[in-house]
């Protein structure tokens, strides 16, 4: 490509800039969202590297159980105890200046106003205050250590939190209510806590009393070595004196684990959600790149085969479309940049605000961040105009002859059988996935396809779909309403275009929204079926957060003279036959009476302190009946068989193992239940039976009180929250996409500017031709909005099918209809807003010069 070829873009581009400014701002979005995304990342990380740290600077080595058992789901794992006797043995290694042992558990602080703080996935944490400043990773700013019981010191960000202040008596749950006063205020690494994780320090002897069932052990042991002694040294001399089962790690190795299990569960799950939704805007981007650039390419038919005629090459002519693109692509991606920055610095602002974990620090700017989405945006935008820079290419020299004409192309046979063979492609592969074989492969691989076909046949399904769609026009609109429907028939392969991005955007949304519905359907299925009580007792807390039920709430309400049973399920864990599970640790006489467990083989009566009740299909996936044995390990290293007593049928609320209190006792760790079913006595009307579980309840921290249908809501509370941040996400594809909608519609007002002139010079008003313009819009909208809800609904069905088949639990798929009117109903006024600019425009025209313009 010669220098005359690149003036000659370049001085298209500025001459017709309004033509891509639509194209210039998708890009923008695109690359700025996905460049604040990985600024974002790499801040958090670095904030939270130095968090821990600068928390863990005076820890020099870490003393703990070596051995963990890790449940499925979870990738922490849980540890036994250590002796805390093993301090006096550590003071003697030579080395060593400090040593603490840390004692953790879990421990909700209740707010000024009541209501428990945190909660809602961070771990709400307690332990002992360690008096060694080095050795603490949490650093006394206002007030003063405990002194004696009662006494605690609280981490900032939950002061904050509970508007609680040094003097103030609270509750503390652990789970049992605690009363504590407040004498001193914490950091975490120089921050006023670690994210959304609150802490309570306590005494030793306080902390040994609620947090832990025997006293004498502690998490870890804290060790600070002396002058000269490095990390290693000082765990080389730890090893050798410390009993089998228990290590020594490098307190600059529990720090990076500390960083890496923020970075592993949040940080990596939190970016790569927000990186899907870079691309899918991307993906929205590309149509409407590819849709202007098609549209420009033919609206310049005369002016490429003029250069043709004067002896451009193919090569020439494509170079200097692609020239254009690149401009376009290098300005909006490097624009992108900027914005990414801004972006990231306004979520470091925003999310505290908001209650959101962003710890404070200077942005993380770092090149691959910055040269991906560069890259990114470069390759979308030169590969969303390469087709029409090809076709540009292959303009005739003797097309220069013709009248410019506006593009009426039409679906070809062709695309036709393709996406025809494509559909049925797709659909036997989904089939296969998620009915015959279920396989995750095959149905994402189903999915993929049905949006290759969905693209495909939209020029195809374009015709019809528009006809049925804008038949009332012609009867509600009168002639405007006609003509807006025979613009928008006019080209199909335009209009299906334009239609894509906006349907790939609501398809998503209706994904997400069918898959919500699903979720809470399957919940409410789950507790119509299994729930057998009258009212649950429950805490709200999602993650990690909360610190459960008291054991003894369940056998206090039993004892009501309104109630007739009820019965709580505690959690534990142990591996079974070598393979870490989750146990409930309940009464199971009690526990049939308050869930349904369906048919039981066996006894639930007989589990006694040796006695195992499990689920039928975990029984069957390891070969388990009545009478068998498994061997269960304990996070106390303690083994001992156990006999299968009874096997059950549903599992979804009373798990996959049953064991007895008697049975945990000896290996607990802090008991706590997570449900308790009440079943009232007979003749006890409802609101009795709540009021009084409710004033027993108050005794032990005033936990929820629900029926079954408020059970099933709150169960599933954390979707709603998942919704709206996917519907926030969202709404920058859907507006890509109108973007794209307006940018069309602006270029085909400009392509057909003759037309429009003789429509006014015939009688037609600005009002009327503002309406026609809008109407087109709306009709496109409504295309890819019908389109969306199409396939959202499809692929949400694969998504719950496929779910099912990879999950032990039954899954309901449901259509919400309420949800997706909304939807519907929000893309056709979309439709209605991309189109007020075009329109505008459009009735601007001077009539003389449009009916004059070529």
């Amino acid at each position: 490509m010669n220098t005359a070829t690149a003036r000659i873009s370049l001085s298209s581009l500025r001459a017709h800039k309004r033509r891509f400014a639509g194209t210039f701002t998708a890009v923008l979005l695109g690359v700025a969202f996905l460049a604040g995304t990985l600024v974002m990342g790499d801040t958090l990380k670095a904030s939270f590297g130095s968090m821990f740290g600068n928390a863990a600077g005076g820890t020099d080595a870490v003393v703990r159980s070596a051995d963990t058992i890790t449940t499925p789901g979870e990738s922490q794992g849980v540890r036994s105890p250590v002796d805390t006797a093993l301090v006096d043995r550590i003071e003697k290694v030579p080395g060593v200046a400090a040593v603490a042992p840390g004692i953790q558990g879990a421990g909700q602080l209740v707010g000024k106003n009541g209501d428990p703080i945190g909660g809602a996935g961070p771990p709400t944490l307690a332990g002992n205050w360690i008096a060694d400043p080095e050795l603490n990773p949490y650093q006394l700013a206002e007030g003063r250590a405990p002194q004696k019981s009662g006494e605690v010191v609280i981490n900032r960000g939950a002061a904050k939190s509970g508007d609680l202040k040094i003097g103030d008596t609270t509750t503390l749950r652990t789970p049992d209510p605690v009363k504590v006063t407040v004498v001193g205020l914490a950091t975490f690494g120089g921050a006023d806590g670690m994210a959304q994780v609150t802490f309570t320090g306590m005494t030793q002897a306080d902390a040994e009393r609620y947090l832990t069932p025997n006293p004498g052990e502690a998490a870890t042991i804290s060790v600070r070595a002396g002058p000269d002694v490095s990390q290693q040294q000082l765990v080389d001399a730890l090893t050798p004196v410390l009993p089998q089962g228990v290590e020594a790690i490098t307190g600059q190795a529990s720090a990076e684990e500390n960083t890496d299990m923020i970075s592993g569960q949040f940080l990596d799950l939190f970016t790569t959600f927000l990186l899907v939704f870079s691309g899918i805007a991307l993906l929205v981007a590309t149509f409407s790149i590819h849709n202007t650039f098609a549209i420009v390419v033919a609206q310049r038919t005369r002016e490429n085969a003029l250069l043709r005629a004067l002896g451009a090459s193919r090569q020439q002519v494509l170079g200097a479309t692609l020239v254009e693109a690149a401009v376009v692509a290098v300005a909006a991606s490097a624009a992108g940049l900027l914005g990414g920055i801004g972006i990231a610095a306004g979520l470091q602002a925003l999310f505290p605000a908001i209650g959101f974990p962003f710890p404070e620090g200077d942005l993380v700017i770092k090149a691959l961040s910055m040269a991906l989405p560069l890259i990114v945006g470069i390759v979308v935008c030169l590969g969303s105009a390469l087709l029409p820079a090809v076709r540009a290419g292959r303009t005739a020299p003797l097309a220069a002859l013709r009248e410019s004409q506006v593009d009426d192309s039409g679906a070809s046979r062709r695309r036709a059988v393709a996406g025809g063979a494509l559909s049925v492609l797709a659909l036997a592969i989904t089939l296969v996935g998620v009915l015959v074989s279920p396989s995750l492969w095959l149905a994402g691989t189903g999915a993929v396809l049905a949006l290759v076909a969905f693209v495909v046949l939209g020029p195809v399904a374009s015709s019809r779909a528009v006809r049925i769609l804008g038949g009332p026009l012609d009867r509600l609109r009168g002639v405007t309403g006609g003509l807006a429907r025979r613009n928008a028939l006019r080209s199909p392969k335009r209009t299906a275009a334009t239609a894509s991005a906006l349907m790939i955007g609501v398809a998503v949304v209706g994904l997400f929204t069918v898959f919500a519905a699903s979720l809470k359907a399957t919940m409410d299925q789950t507790v119509s079926r299994s729930f057998a009580g009258d009212v649950a007792v429950s805490v709200p807390a999602f993650g990690a957060g909360g610190s459960g039920l008291s054991p003894r709430l369940a056998p206090a309400i039993a004892e009501l003279p309104e109630v007739d049973n009820s019965v709580g399920l505690g959690r534990g864990v142990a591996e079974v036959d070598g393979a870490g599970r989750q146990l409930t640790v309940t009464d199971p006489v009690d526990l049939a009476k308050g869930f349904d467990l369906g048919t039981v083989d066996g006894s639930l009566r007989s589990l006694g302190r040796d006695g195992l009740a499990i689920a039928r299909d975990e029984a069957g996936k390891r070969g388990l009946t009545v009478g068998d044995t498994a061997r269960l390990t304990f996070t106390d290293g303690k083994k001992e068989s156990f006999t299968v007593r009874a096997v059950f049928d549903r599992s979804e609320l009373a798990g996959d193992y049953v064991i007895t209190r008697e049975a945990w006792a000896p290996h607990r760790a802090q008991d706590s239940d997570t449900l308790i079913a009440v079943t009232f006595k007979d003749g006890v009307s409802a609101s009795d039976g709540h009021a009084a579980v409710e004033k027993a309840a108050a005794a032990y921290g005033g936990p929820e009180v629900q029926t079954r249908d408020e059970y099933a809501q709150s169960a599933a509370g954390g979707i709603d929250m998942m919704l709206t941040l996917v519907y926030a996400l969202l709404a920058l594809a859907v507006l890509i996409a109108l973007l794209g909608i307006a940018n069309t519609l602006t270029l085909s007002v400009h392509e057909r500017t003759r037309e429009l002139g003789l429509l006014r010079s015939v009688g037609q008003t600005r009002a009327q031709l503002r309406a026609m313009v809008r109407w087109e819009s709306v009709l496109v909208a409504a295309f890819g909005t019908a389109g969306g809800l199409a396939l959202g609904g499809f692929l949400g069905w694969i998504l719950v099918k496929a779910s099912d088949g990879a999950s032990d639990s039954a899954f309901a798929f449901a259509l919400p209809p309420l949800q997706l009117t909304v939807v519907a109903l929000v893309g056709l006024a979309a439709g209605a807003v991309a189109g007020l600019r075009p329109a505008r425009r459009a009735a601007r025209l001077n009539v003389l010069r449009a009916i004059a313009a070529e």
